[in-house]
């Protein structure tokens, strides 16, 4: 059950919605802090009182200014809150937004869930809260559309040297060269037409531009 918690969020107006989340979630008194720093001692005094506490939420991004910090990040606050206390719950709520930063902060960091701050976040991180009290992990639904998107195609080598051309701004009419240059084959014009419209047909991409975006934010290239 989750009664004590801490908010991470330096932006006020953020800070003030996850508080009221709480609260229609019957948890009232929530600590909040704007640096990482003051998040982390909240943390480690917390631990040495005997009163842990259950959950963190966190943003992953907090804007610098005058006071300098030692933790400058979510990314860095997590790993450290982890060797304070390694059972604490931890939801990140931020506006990030790419698939490959996300999965290597559920692999790396063993984060608890993640809400993405945009239209009916509120709803999103009640329900990660509900999810989270649980004992189980709260997956945000485009990152488990994406996941599942990516597994229906194995991106080969040769696939991902084409799209990281085409991303560089090479022409797709200029590839044969480079390849041929490279001993890289297949290296004709016809087989990486080919080649990239199957792997689009797969994905439901129409476009170029599709399947390069998609890539980057997958971590694919």
């Amino acid at each position: 059950m989750i009664k004590k918690v801490l908010i991470a969020e330096d932006h006020e107006s953020a800070n003030f919605s996850v508080q009221k989340t709480l609260e229609e979630l019957g948890i009232t008194d929530p600590d909040y802090v704007y640096y990482c720093d003051d998040a982390l001692a909240r943390i480690q005094k917390g631990v040495q009182d005997g009163q842990s506490y259950d959950l963190l939420i966190t943003d992953l991004y907090f804007e610098e200014d005058t006071r300098v910090q030692k933790i400058s990040s979510g990314l860095l606050l997590i790993p450290a809150v982890r060797q304070v206390q390694p059972d604490l719950k931890i939801i990140v709520f931020s506006a990030e937004n790419k698939p490959s930063v996300i999965e290597m902060l559920f692999e790396k960091s063993d984060i608890d869930g993640y809400v993405r701050k945009a239209r009916n976040d509120a709803k999103d991180l009640k329900a990660a809260i509900e999810t989270v009290a649980r004992n189980q992990r709260y997956f945000p639904r485009h990152l488990t559309q994406m996941i599942r998107q990516k597994n229906v195609y194995d991106f080969t080598e040769y696939d991902i040297t084409i799209i990281s051309l085409l991303a560089n701004g090479m022409r797709q009419k200029d590839i044969p060269a480079f390849l041929l240059e490279k001993q890289i084959t297949p290296s004709g014009l016809s087989s990486i037409e080919k080649r990239l419209n199957y792997i689009k047909e797969t994905l439901e991409f129409t476009k170029n531009e599709q399947l390069i975006a998609f890539c980057k934010d997958m971590g694919i290239i």
